[in-house]
């Protein structure tokens, strides 16, 4: 019989954080698969099938970036990367590199979780051409670029619309100002961070029931923003 479950690939070291991490995804019905190295990790990945990987940073063979970039030349599979480095540099760098998240040591399994199946839905959404997002009572139909709060039809900018858009395709997990500025203005304005500022205030001004306490556009500060996903929001 098929196994219908969602599966992980987790590439640690440490085999208390994999025990750790093995009982909280078996709570939450994931079949998982463990790799103590990098090599072992990236050899998993090519052989076996995963619906997300989860990698920590500092591995004793590989660094846990240039396993992320080694996935991504071939392979668009959701990657969560776990690391004890908490600074806004390292985080933005991993995220351009091409993980998806990133979850900093310690840290709950609820959170991890939570950021996993975001991501995983992310990916399902690619997938299938899934046309409609929803974030709360927010509802972003990409398809006929509309956009709906409480079943109200709302009237976007077409900046705001493309800002909004591109954190929809992204839904549950943070979208760096670099990528934001780069899709919505372009690469000649990357250095312009008070435009995105200035936009994301005018969105949350039309999307959120207490812009000033936003449920719905998320800020992760010094790295980005992110598109609250599914119940999430409120």
């Amino acid at each position: 019989m098929n196994d219908s479950r969602p599966s992980v690939l987790i590439i640690d070291d440490d085999p208390q954080i994999r025990r750790f991490l093995r009982a909280g995804f078996d709570m939450e019905h994931f079949a998982v698969h463990e790799e103590p190295t990098g090599q072992g990790g990236l050899r998993a990945a090519t052989l076996r099938r995963s619906d997300l990987i989860v990698v920590d940073l500092n591995l004793p063979d590989i660094d846990g970036s240039n396993i992320v970039e080694r996935l991504r030349a071939w392979s668009t599979v959701p990657i969560i990367v776990l690391s004890v480095r908490a600074s806004d540099e390292d985080k933005v760098k991993l995220l351009e590199s091409g993980a998806d998240d990133y979850v900093v040591k310690p840290f709950s399994m609820v959170e991890l979780v939570a950021r996993a199946r975001a991501a995983i839905r992310r990916q399902t959404r690619t997938d299938h051409g899934e046309m409609v997002v929803k974030s709360g009572s927010l509802s972003i139909d990409l398809a006929n670029r509309a956009v709906f709060l409480d079943e109200e039809r709302v009237t976007l900018s077409p900046k705001e619309y493309r800002l909004l858009q591109v954190l929809a395709q992204h839904a549950g997990n943070v979208v760096t100002h670099n990528t934001l500025m780069k899709e919505v203005w372009g690469v000649r304005h990357i250095d312009n961070s008070h435009y995105l500022r200035i936009l994301v205030r005018r969105l949350r001004a039309k999307i959120e029931k207490n812009p000033k306490q936003p449920q719905i556009l998320i800020s992760e500060l010094g790295v980005g923003y992110r598109l609250a996903s599914g119940s999430e929001a409120r």
